[in-house]
């Protein structure tokens, strides 16, 4: 974590197995490992507003749900 003025920045990786649904996707009992960064603005000691970026797409190619580059469409 950084932290500036009134910004801080997270950059984080998370790794679990889907056992549920996600953004519509029945579960495939595959685990999956995504990074990301979130930068939030803090006003009087508390969070106001945050911006998160994470390899959504790269999930998803580990999940099957979406074809990587060498997989035949």
């Amino acid at each position: 974590m950084i932290a500036e003025e009134d910004k801080a920045v997270t950059r984080w990786t998370a790794t679990g197995t889907h056992q549920g649904t996600l953004m519509g996707i029945p579960p495939t009992g595959k685990q999956a490992t995504a990074t990301g960064i979130v930068i939030g603005r803090l006003a009087n000691g508390k969070f106001v507003e945050s911006w998160l970026n994470f390899d959504a797409l790269g999930m998803l190619q580990q999940l099957g749900v979406i074809p990587t580059p060498e997989q035949p469409g």
